[in-house]
């Protein structure tokens, strides 16, 4: 049985906003090579856009494991019902307990809740096993449908 549970919350509580450091240091530091400070940690998130994933664009989810704060991720609504998925994480010490695979369901779920008939994603190439868990839960590769400097890959997915 199951120990996660998974929520909509407001992107800015104490939980969520834990979560988004965690995140943005996690990948920021992958890229880096290097942790990231907690000065850059502050200047990544600030004007983020985690604004825009409240009702009615999007929606942050935060997964808790045993009730702690162990996940996070977003729907951003963009244009004829396609839906972003973003800043999808599971904190290291609970990765291989199944969280990530109910996390993109429940992400899916809420996408489909805001109308969203299909999921894309970017990503960058070397965050290899984000991308095997997107191949895995039926996401394919598609076109570039936006552009930034972190933007190297992007998939798709019909819900």
């Amino acid at each position: 049985m199951s120990q996660w549970t998974f929520a909509p919350e407001p992107f800015d509580t104490a939980d969520a906003t834990a979560l988004r450091r965690a995140y943005y240091g996690d990948v920021a530091g992958s890229y880096w090579r290097r942790p990231a400070t907690e000065a850059e940690i502050d200047e990544g998130l600030t004007d983020d856009g985690a604004a825009r994933l409240a009702a009615p664009t999007g929606r942050f989810v935060v997964g808790r494991h045993g009730g702690e704060p162990a996940a996070c991720g977003g729907v951003l609504l963009l244009d004829g019902g396609r839906a972003e998925l973003t800043r999808v994480f599971v904190r290291p010490g609970f990765r291989g307990r199944d969280g990530a695979r109910l996390l993109l369901e429940c992400l899916e779920r809420q996408a489909r809740g805001l109308g969203a008939r299909r999921m894309v994603l970017n990503t960058r190439l070397d965050l290899v096993p984000a991308r095997s868990l997107y191949v895995r839960h039926g996401y394919a590769e598609i076109p570039a449908y936006c552009t930034g400097p972190y933007m190297e890959i992007w998939y798709g997915k019909e819900l």
